[in-house]
């Protein structure tokens, strides 16, 4: 099973990119975005479709804001779907679809920005919070979890390319990264770099001071998977090279 999780900074922007193509040619099983800032009615049959594909759409209620889609090979529908976490101050953000395959849950998510403000990254922080507790509940269960999506956090200092200029800035906060490590000790692993320590790669770059172009970026984008699933991973990767958002694609291969 081949999952990508992707950033798109818009579903209407970068369909005129080349995004279906891109998607061909990745041929993912389950494709999992964030940020569509789109509804289902804001789009055509044309536009939100792609061949071989059914999809789950969670948008928020304000428009042109958040959003996440899952996309589906049809011999990889889900036996059960879930939207959100039935807490209506999260759910009206659109930021969760969980998909369970036996199992095992997937959860493809779009973790709040804290840049608004100190009340956003306490808002941010409760996300965190309140999903890190429903995975306990579910991993004594006997359940086994990916997450994936855009985290809105750097973890540690390899994993941006200025560290010590953004301490103080939410998205590498202690309080934001403390989660981070809350998670990786609460049966979770960051696979990513469990499978590269020592590697320098981004999944996030500004528009501005043509950052992309000169490697200045953020890896904010994860998978984090039980530990009882370590057996199964075949790889991980960082798809850097592929253009459409200012964040790239992230692939794990189970």
């Amino acid at each position: 099973m081949k999952i990508i999780s992707w950033n798109i900074n818009g579903f209407r922007a970068i369909i005129k990119k080349d995004f279906k193509k891109t998607i061909n040619e990745l041929n993912p099983d389950i494709l999992c975005l964030q940020e569509v800032k789109a509804n289902e009615k804001q789009l055509t049959s044309d536009e939100i479709n792609i061949e071989g594909y059914s999809y789950i759409w969670n948008a928020a209620e304000r428009l042109g804001y958040s959003g996440t889609a899952t996309y589906y090979k049809n011999n990889f529908k889900p036996d059960e779907t879930k939207i959100g976490f039935n807490i209506p101050e999260f759910d009206n953000e659109g930021r969760v679809i969980c998909t369970r395959y036996g199992d095992i849950d997937l959860y493809n998510i779009y973790f709040p920005n804290g840049q608004r403000g100190m009340d956003r990254v306490a808002y941010k922080i409760q996300f965190y919070e309140t999903l890190l507790q429903i995975c306990n509940e579910d991993h004594k269960r006997g359940r086994k979890i990916i997450i994936t999506g855009d985290f809105n956090t750097a973890h540690t200092e390899i994993d941006l390319a200025n560290p010590k200029e953004n301490e103080n800035y939410s998205g590498f906060l202690k309080v934001e990264r403390d989660m981070i490590t809350k998670y990786l000790e609460s049966n979770f692993v960051d696979i990513y770099r469990s499978l590269n320590p020592d590697k320098v790669k981004y999944t996030w770059w500004t528009y501005r001071f043509a950052a992309r172009a000169r490697g200045i970026g953020w890896r904010i984008d994860y998978f984090l998977v039980s530990q009882d699933l370590l057996p199964k991973i075949k790889n991980v990767e960082i798809l850097d090279s592929i253009q459409g958002s200012d964040h790239c694609p992230v692939v794990l291969e189970i």
